[in-house]
């Protein structure tokens, strides 16, 4: 009888920071792979797999340089695995794209040392997207290998993984997780008989026979120094055929066929088998929000932008810095927010790197707009892939009117004006006459410049303006005072004030506006009448846009709890509503409300870990009371059919929930994020690892339920409850993990204090709200989302007053049926590694098909030559046809992703 084989895999789970800072985490990794790569050289038995995420190698290897050449030749022989991911991810709080590129560097930089580990592996991700089996198939992978979020029917380790698309990936579920193995050789005694349990486990995942896979590692440790003799010794007392091997040695054993095999389809966010902690989805929001704008600033301002307009020097630089900052906030221990404060805050830091990088690089590209543009004008750029008509502030010299290079009037708003005498000082005296003409700096006065100045008596006059006269010398000014004691100074500035103006731009193209004589009206207009806006498109009572909902939180970063008897907060005690704008272009009511808040929760009382119906009892919320101010801004724009909100309080409570419920009589919710729309039901959730299964639900771009589509700027956490949509503002809790928790078995890490996290001070929060009719993929959400998340650049003119404004110009045309534009970039930036017969200054788009029905993607920009379809590592594959009219077209299933390299 052919014994029975087990290949143990001795690993690492390395959480690059979490209950400990980054440095922290890395001092034990160093020596810890220290002591495992000694090892490895002196034995060639050993092996060992790096967690899947090469962001350990090159932390080790930027403290160990000299360990190069030994980790190379490490991964040669087969006995280090390597990759496949730069950093392992929260695959929900990130965008597709971020965890595209991440795949992408950690593919690159894993095969820099040799070759990189051929799976998907996903050992702790707090479940799964729809669409990670489309993108690991598409970055050439064959398998993956998950632990959490698998349902509950499945009783097998092998499935076929379906993404929305109907892509499938042959998946290995991990039974008892990536540490199913981790105490084999804990007492040397008795590894034969923990081998007989670990069989007996496995045997029973394991239909079809075959080897069987033990993982022997768990978090931030090693394996046992003579794991290898332990092994044999075991094997020749039991009759097992116990090896050492690596995830990859494991792999090839396995077949790609997932014919046959249970098929699951879609996202994986079970709580039957382990725990999938959806607290992390809400805990920390300001961080959530930081991402969410960090990613915008990168993958869709400075990319496209540098990639289509940029004509200076090279920016790519600054670009792969960000996008490093990026992926590594990315991680499932940081951007999740369930880490110490240290941790959090050094996530928040890369965030705000990575958002300064993608600003500074549009800057730079922006500039090669503006230096034909006079400067008392603005080159305007639309980072959608389609004209739009969008409003953007203007900061101009007074004026009646605005125009554009191709002589079209521009509807403008005055929204406010600025002050024309800036300063009125009496200098009295040689020393006070000398300190106010050191306020002169060049030409530059007040952060403005000198245009001109005069002297009548004892009055000195400076004008100032954006832009003013190189000649004007302070001396000057010295000579004409003389040898006068006292001087009266005034600074009167050109009159300026900031307008709104509705342009219109060409896709992913740029339009030139500057003052006018006379103003345009405007084809529709946005009206105020007491609480009610109107803008043609909607109608509705400022008032009853939304209710705020406060309630107790006893929970930690990883799972929300109710108090017992929890208090909620949802009548202010008191309203106003003020008008700050009132048209025609822009509509802006502050609705001010004053609620009374619980202070804070008692802690929980100690009660049995075991997880029944009911929740276990809990304090009730402090009795003493608060007062918070709660102002949410509504604005309307002229032609929009959404509302945008911008929700903002000062936090000064703690252990408690902050949600926004908005009207939605539904059972289903369709979510956006991740290249998919994912559906889901409130009483689908499944429960059994663990884990009471709330139905809370994380979203990245849109949310969908009934009649209201919730518009977002940053990943999200929502819930369907009482005939409401309710979207958490935020959780304030104190803890990052709790021993005891009413809604969780174990704990979810070490019992910490995390008082930043209860996230005290300012707290804002945007979304938009848009009414449907339609089904959500009718209904032109996608469409809206894209002009709400991302506005129009305004780049102030370089160039002399006597230039003529430039004609408009069109980029990068993207149209189709539900196709959405998800990135751009140069074919510089897409440092695949490959060949790619496009050249390295053509351009690579990927879209992706954001609906259930087929579609064709048309791509047009000037003076295209060739085109052709890459994978998602931007390797290049087949030709595509360019059409008579010089357009591409791809046809794309629903929910496909799609990749074009486009050579001009």
């Amino acid at each position: 009888m052919t014994p029975t084989e087990i290949i143990v895999v001795p690993h690492t789970h390395w959480d690059r920071e979490w209950y400990e800072p980054f440095q922290r985490f890395r001092l034990r990794l160093v020596a810890l792979l220290d002591d495992v790569f000694d090892r490895m050289a002196a034995d060639p038995r050993q092996r060992f797999t790096l967690d899947g995420q090469m962001a350990a190698v090159d932390d080790y290897l930027d403290v160990r340089p000299e360990r190069r050449d030994q980790v190379r030749e490490l991964v040669a022989n087969g006995q280090l695995a390597v990759g496949p991911w730069q950093i392992l991810l929260d695959e929900f709080l990130c965008s597709g794209e971020n965890i595209v590129r991440n795949l992408e560097r950690g593919l690159r930089r894993s095969e820099e040392l040799g070759a990189a580990l051929p799976v998907g592996y996903l050992p702790d991700m707090f479940g799964h997207i729809a669409q990670m089996p489309q993108i690991l198939t598409g970055a050439g992978l064959a398998h993956a290998c998950v632990f959490r979020g698998v349902p509950g029917a499945l009783g097998q380790h092998a499935f076929g993984w379906e993404a929305p698309d109907g892509t499938v990936i042959r998946t290995e579920y991990m039974p008892g997780g990536y540490g199913n193995a981790a105490s084999l050789t804990a007492s040397p005694p008795l590894v034969a008989a923990r081998a007989k349990e670990l069989s007996a486990y496995l045997n029973a995942w394991y239909p079809d026979g075959g080897p069987m896979l033990g993982m022997y590692g768990t978090d931030h440790a090693a394996p046992a120094a003579d794991v290898a003799d332990l092994l044999a010794r075991a094997s020749a007392e039991t009759g097992l055929d116990l090896r050492l091997g690596t995830l990859a040695e494991y792999f090839a054993t396995q077949s790609a066929r997932f014919e046959g095999l249970p098929r699951i389809t879609g996202e994986l966010r079970s709580h039957a088998r382990a725990n999938i902690l959806p607290g992390v989805i809400s805990v920390r929001t300001p961080l959530k929000r930081a991402m969410g704008r960090a990613e915008r600033a990168v993958e869709r301002h400075a990319e496209p932008l540098a990639a289509l307009w940029h004509n200076g020097p090279p920016v790519q630089g600054f670009l792969d810095m960000a996008w490093t900052r990026l992926i590594d906030a990315s991680c499932h221990d940081s951007v999740t927010g369930c880490g110490c404060d240290e941790t959090a805050v050094q996530v928040a830091a890369r965030l705000a790197e990575a958002d300064q990088l993608a600003r500074a690089v549009v800057d730079l590209a922006g500039a090669s707009l503006t230096a034909v543009v006079p400067n008392d004008g603005y080159a305007v750029w639309n980072p959608s892939p389609f004209e739009r008509t969008s409003v953007v502030e203007l900061d101009l010299p007074e004026s009646g009117g605005l125009v554009t290079g191709d002589g079209t009037p521009v509807p403008i708003q005055v929204l406010s004006s600025g002050p024309s005498v800036l300063a009125d000082d009496l200098l009295d005296g040689a020393r006070e006459i000398e300190k106010g003409l050191r306020r002169i700096h060049g030409i530059e006065l007040y952060g403005q410049e000198i245009t001109h100045w005069e002297l009548a008596g004892d009055e000195v006059t400076f004008h100032v303006a954006r832009h003013g006269d190189p000649s004007f010398s302070v001396d000057d000014v010295w000579t004409a005072l003389g040898e006068r004691s006292s001087v009266r100074m005034r600074i009167v500035a050109a009159p300026r004030s900031v307008v709104a103006a509705a342009v219109t731009v060409p896709a992913l193209g740029h339009v030139s506006v500057r003052p006018a004589d006379s103003a345009a009206l405007p084809s529709s207009t946005v009206s105020v009448d007491g609480s009610i806006v109107d803008n043609g498109v909607l109608r509705f009572d400022v008032a009853d846009i939304g209710l705020v909902v406060d309630g107790g939180d006893v929970g930690d970063s990883y799972n929300y709890a109710a108090p017992d008897a929890d208090v909620l907060v949802s009548t202010p005690v008191s309203t106003s509503v003020s008008v700050v704008s009132a048209g025609p272009l822009v509509a802006v009511v502050d609705v001010t409300r004053v609620y009374e808040w619980p202070v804070a929760a008692a802690e929980p009382t100690p009660v049995s870990p075991t997880i029944v119906a009911a929740a276990p009892p809990a304090p009730a919320r402090s009795s003493t009371l608060v007062p918070v101010t709660v102002v949410t801004r509504v604005e309307v724009r002229v032609g929009e059919p959404f509302v945008r909100l911008t929700v903002s309080f000062d936090n000064r409570c703690s252990d408690h929930r902050v949600r926004l419920h908005l009207p939605a009589a539904a059972t289903t919710s369709y979510a956006e994020g991740q290249f998919a729309v994912v559906s889901r039901s409130s009483s689908s959730v499944e429960g059994g690892g663990g884990e009471f299964p709330l139905p809370t639900f994380p979203a990245s771009g849109f949310v969908v339920a009934g009649e209201t589509a919730v518009l977002l700027t940053q990943p999200t956490e929502y819930e369907l409850v009482d005939g409401h949509l309710a979207i958490t503002l935020l959780r304030s809790i104190g803890m990052l993990s709790r021993n005891i928790h009413a809604l969780r078995d174990e704990p979810a890490g070490p019992q910490l204090p995390a008082p930043q996290a209860q996230c005290h001070g300012p707290i804002t929060f945007d979304l938009a709200v848009m009414p449907i009719r339609a089904s959500w993929d009718r209904a032109g959400v996608a469409a809206a989302a894209e002009i709400y998340r991302h506005s129009l650049l305004a780049f102030p003119g370089a160039a002399s007053p006597s230039v003529p404004l430039p004609a408009s110009a069109a980029g990068l045309s993207v149209s189709g049926d539900g196709v959405v534009m998800t990135s751009l970039r140069s074919r510089s930036s897409a440092a695949s590694g490959a060949d790619s017969a496009s050249g390295s200054d053509s351009l690579e788009v990927r879209v992706v098909c954001l609906q259930p029905a087929p579609s064709t993607a048309v791509f047009s920009v000037l003076g295209l030559r060739a085109a052709w379809l890459a994978d998602l590592r931007g390797r290049t594959g087949s030709a595509l046809d360019i059409g008579p009219d010089g357009a591409v077209r791809v046809d794309l299933r629903g929910f496909e992703i799609v990749t074009v390299q486009l050579a001009r």
